[in-house]
């Protein structure tokens, strides 16, 4: 049964429960199994999905007939030696940024543009979305600390989990979410210099249980202010993708973010031409915003244009809704393209730049 119990991960740490050692007990009489289960927190956000999935795993043991799962709640020690192994904590207890280390697994994504409203947002969560479906491990950091949406895009509606003093974010459709937008409500503006906006962006890197996710894809602010220049001091291994729209006017200002990215030495992997077309009923592309820009844009760069999404009614209201177009509908036109997107962006493979004089421990 501990081998069934093995294979069950924890829906929000997505780490073995057996591992994390919130299996207590375990008894089996007559078919009749008994699982309780300590949760690190009380309010443990995915308690009802990990119920659904320890009885799942029980339920393909050949002879159970009746499953009961009790929870309950950690107490101090184990909930301290919890965080201790997620956080990997060496004997000092020293916190590090773990995306600035060498080795680190990780490719970060940053998602960028030189203004709002050509659909960076959408982009990032649905980008994110699709590299979960490829079976990547990833997580979302939203930096665009003024105008935080990815939360609402991916429907979460709780907080982070906090173990003493690590935060685990939220998953929704296998993406982990870290935002400004947790701390802060909706209607709130964030009204931070930036001493204040970098401290926060540390402590979302140095504070957080991002468990090495095989990309991590980061919703950059728009424009070439404070927020971009921390997040090239935290995350120099960082790869700009600039989301553009065909338009000439859009492509020189996308421009701007690209040689900000070039000036702060990192590197600049790819173009996403977002609203290339519309579909109409009888099959017609229409190029409402004109052509050319994002493949004209890639090429004054010197990179490939990775992505042309198009412009899809469905894309709007999945990011209003919570239900991203790439979920709720994951054959159509524009989940394909991002599809597309995602696997070109894999096949880049990781960039080669690391710059130890700006890591930052």
């Amino acid at each position: 049964m501990r081998e069934a119990l093995a294979s069950v991960a924890d829906p929000q740490l997505r780490r073995g429960i057996v591992e994390l050692e919130m299996v207590r007990s375990t008894r089996v009489r007559r078919g009749r199994v008994s699982v309780t289960l300590a949760l690190p927190v009380a309010t443990h956000p995915g308690r009802d999905e990990l119920i659904l999935r320890v009885r799942s795993a029980l339920e393909a043991i050949p002879g159970v007939r009746d499953i009961d799962v009790t929870l309950t709640a950690m107490g101090d020690e184990d909930r301290a030696r919890l965080r201790r192994h997620l956080r990997g904590e060496r004997s000092s207890g020293e916190r590090s940024n773990p995306f600035a280390r060498p080795g680190s697994p990780t490719r970060v994504l940053g998602i960028s543009s030189g203004k709002g409203g050509v659909g960076k947002s959408s982009v990032t969560v649905n980008t994110a979305v699709t590299l979960a479906r490829l079976g990547h491990k990833v997580s979302v950091l939203d930096a665009d600390v003024y105008g935080f949406s990815v939360p609402k895009m991916l429907g979460i509606e709780h907080d982070p989990m906090v173990i003493d003093d690590l935060l685990v974010p939220p998953v929704a459709y296998g993406v982990g979410c870290m935002s400004i937008g947790f701390f802060v409500g909706d209607e709130q503006p964030v009204m931070w210099r930036g001493p204040m906006l970098h401290k926060a962006l540390e402590q979302f890197l140095v504070d957080v249980h991002w468990d090495d996710p095989d990309f991590l894809v980061v919703d950059m602010p728009p424009g070439t202010g404070d927020v971009a220049m921390s997040m090239a001091q935290y995350l120099p291994r960082t790869e700009i993708f600039v989301v553009t729209t065909p338009q000439p006017a859009a492509q020189r200002v996308a421009q701007r973010s690209a040689l900000m990215a070039k000036k702060l030495k990192l590197a600049v992997r790819g173009v996403v031409e977002n609203m290339s077309w519309f579909t109409g009923d009888d099959g017609t592309r229409y190029e409402i915003f004109g052509s050319g820009g994002g493949r004209s844009l890639a090429q004054e760069l010197g990179v490939p244009l990775v992505g042309q999404l198009p412009l899809v009614p469905a894309l709007r209201a999945g990011g209003d809704e919570g239900r991203p177009v790439t979920v709720t509908d994951p054959t159509g036109e524009v989940s394909r393209a991002f599809e597309e997107t995602a696997k070109r962006i894999e096949a880049l493979g990781p960039a080669r730049i690391y710059r130890r004089e700006l890591a930052v421990h």
